[in-house]
């Protein structure tokens, strides 16, 4: 069976914001080597948005081997999308999402394959909510934001998760690896 891990990177103060971070080599390198690991990602359109920036360091590299690496694994990776507003994608390693969030991701989690990352802070908390998601790899940035989108935004129940390992970077950065108490 296939595993649904939330991957998302994070403030110390609990915000996620993509551009708050402190990305460095070994931290596109970390996330250039999971996405060529994995079965698919998953995103909500928002995050999808923001993620098509790749696109353009693919027809543009940096020269920075792990920057184009990662622009390379994220543009290889199958995406499913989950919108309401949008109509197509033109990026040809991108679908829209054909059922509603949770029959598309109980079928994922049937199939055999790799690993599927939840990549956007509203499906993983709806994940959440809906009990499917097998870790958690949260990467905890050196920043406070101040103010921003929560992740956990909505969820009324309590979780207790177990911390099954942590990953440190030389930015300051560390992920925590966490897997639910059922």
């Amino acid at each position: 069976m296939t595993k649904v891990i939330a991957a998302i990177n994070m403030t110390i103060d609990g915000f996620c914001d993509h551009t708050a971070g402190v990305p460095d080599e070994e931290l596109h390198q970390h996330y250039a080597d999971l996405l060529n690991n994995a079965g698919a990602a998953l995103y909500g359109r928002i995050t999808y948005q923001l993620m098509e920036f790749w696109r353009t360091v693919l027809e543009n590299p940096t020269g920075e081997k792990a920057m184009d690496n990662f622009a390379i694994a994220i543009d290889n990776i199958p995406k499913i999308v989950f919108s309401r507003t949008l109509k197509s994608l033109d990026w040809n390693t991108a679908r829209l999402a054909s059922q509603d969030l949770e029959q598309e991701v109980l079928q994922l989690k049937q199939q055999p394959g790799k690993d599927v990352y939840a990549c956007s802070p509203s499906l993983i908390a709806a994940l959440t909510a809906l009990n499917v998601i097998d870790e958690f790899q949260l990467c905890i940035h050196p920043v406070i934001a101040g103010s921003g989108l929560p992740l956990f935004k909505n969820i009324s129940e309590k979780i207790t998760l177990k911390l099954t390992k942590t990953k440190t970077f030389g930015s300051g950065a560390i992920i925590l690896y966490y897997v639910p108490i059922k």
